[in-house]
């Protein structure tokens, strides 16, 4: 089984907005921290929401690049089933590397959400002014983006 680069940005695309929740790393002081975040894709921004204080906003403070990851699928494979070097994890992965945008804005940050909650939802929502002025909101400018295949099937002449 062979890993493949995934080029194609509608396909990457489709593979993070197929994903539920990304992973996002920064680094403090030197020490990798990563949390797990709901999100929406906009063009070559990710937007997050998250209260607006506490450790990842003091780490994001000092050091604002980040790593963003989405992982679709966990399906086993092998190529025989009792030698474990073949086994693997069929999936597909997206890296984000960027840097954070603190959005202040009011009218931003409630067109962030909304585009956040159109992620999980096709229903039309309402935030109230409290709501909006009490969530932090982040931008990440994505300077980087990669995609691989996990667990695809090794294509040769003897069995396309």
């Amino acid at each position: 089984m062979r890993t493949l680069f995934i080029e194609n940005r509608k396909e990457i695309d489709e593979i993070i907005r197929a994903c539920k929740t990304c992973f996002m790393a920064m680094s403090e002081n030197g020490q990798p921290y990563v949390l797990p975040l709901n999100f929406a894709l906009e063009d070559d921004s990710v937007i997050l929401h998250s209260a607006p204080s506490g450790r990842m906003w003091d780490t994001l403070k000092v050091n604002n690049k980040v790593s963003i990851n989405w992982t679709l699928g966990e399906d086993l494979a092998w190529q025989d089933e009792k030698v474990g070097c073949s086994y693997r994890v069929k999936s597909r992965s997206v890296l984000v590397e960027g840097e954070v945008e603190f959005i202040d804005n009011f009218e931003e940050k409630e067109r962030c959400m909304k585009l956040l909650m159109a992620q999980y939802s096709n229903n039309e929502f309402k935030f109230s002014a409290p709501a909006i002025k009490n969530v932090g909101v982040l931008k990440v400018h994505i300077k980087t983006i990669t995609a691989k295949e996990f667990g695809a099937k090794a294509v040769t002449t003897w069995n396309r």
